[in-house]
């Protein structure tokens, strides 16, 4: 049986076809007997040529059209004026009800493609909406957790306090201690006779004066300690600020290589800002600017169409 069938071109993922006329037991892509046009569905221009009158040729013959391609000729008003035409209808009656229907055609398409762009218009609102929500929730959970941090921060001080406080006591009590017992040494000290109090005190006086003297550095490294510290200059303001200089430096640094590794995704930015962004930046520079998490529809049709130009 001969067939007006479509035979697949192209490379993949980027098909286009030929409308052709073959006989049925060939391949797809096979031998045909000939080429009536071309049908390309994939861009966004839609092309399609074809040739009417040698279609219309190969249908009176008894050529029978695949399923798609009678789409085809059905939406170009082919089978239309075939119908016409075994009617028995002029050319001119042809034409007239030709032109008719182009204008019924034209009105209902008008008509579809404002319903389209309404409901495109309509999925773009609630994919800008549900950006927003998950922006403030995001911006409400960093909130939760600095306040979380901001309190155990203050447990963590006051915890601090407490246990500075009771050192404190504790090193307070130990001192009262010890006044205690000095005061009774004392005491018992001045209850003891004269002369034993003398002895005792020669005693202390000598151990004392041998630990200052085991204390005292020899005069050689006293005067050479001495040298060193008045050849010791202190640091000027000029030295000081260029050393606060160049850390405040290392620190702007250290933020520009952090800004400079991190880019910009379609999920930082709401479907219409991402959608200008793949329309205005060359299809190089966006690598990496579609995250795998990307679901929003609209925008995921901004990218395919750019990736098809």
């Amino acid at each position: 049986m001969i067939k007006l069938r479509l035979q697949r071109r192209g490379r993949k993922k980027r098909p286009y076809y030929h409308i052709v006329v073959a006989d049925n037991r060939f391949p797809r892509d096979g031998r045909i007997i000939e080429r009536l046009g071309r049908y390309d569905n994939v861009s966004e221009t839609k092309e399609l040529t074809y040739d009417e009158k040698r279609i219309i040729h190969w249908l009176k013959i008894g050529a029978q059209p695949s399923d798609t391609v009678r789409n085809i000729l059905k939406k170009e008003g082919i089978l239309y004026k075939m119908h016409l035409m075994r009617w028995g209808k002029s050319d001119e009656e042809i034409e007239a009800a030709l032109e008719e229907w182009r204008e019924a055609r034209a009105a209902k398409d008008r008509e579809k493609d404002a319903s389209r762009k309404a409901q495109q218009k309509e999925v773009l609102k609630a994919e800008e909406k549900a950006y927003e929500k998950e922006l403030k929730e995001k911006a409400a959970e960093a909130a939760r957790k600095l306040e979380k941090e901001k309190k155990a921060a203050e447990e963590a001080k006051a915890a601090e306090e407490a246990k500075a406080a009771e050192e404190a006591e504790k090193a307070e009590a130990e001192q009262a201690k010890d006044k205690t017992e000095t005061s009774e040494s004392e005491k018992e000290t001045a209850e003891e006779p004269k002369a034993k109090k003398e002895e005792a005190e020669e005693v202390v006086e000598e151990k004392k004066e041998e630990a200052e003297a085991a204390e005292e550095p020899a005069p050689e490294v006293k005067e050479e300690k001495e040298e060193a510290e008045k050849t010791a200059e202190p640091k000027t303001e000029e030295e000081v600020k260029a050393e606060e200089t160049e850390e405040d430096k290392e620190e702007e640094d250290g933020l520009k290589e952090e800004k400079s590794e991190s880019s910009a995704v379609s999920t930082d930015m709401n479907a219409t800002e991402a959608i200008e962004h793949i329309k205005n930046t060359p299809l190089e520079e966006l690598k990496g600017f579609m995250p795998d998490d990307e679901e929003r529809v609209t925008v995921q049709r901004a990218w395919e169409s750019k990736q098809s130009e």
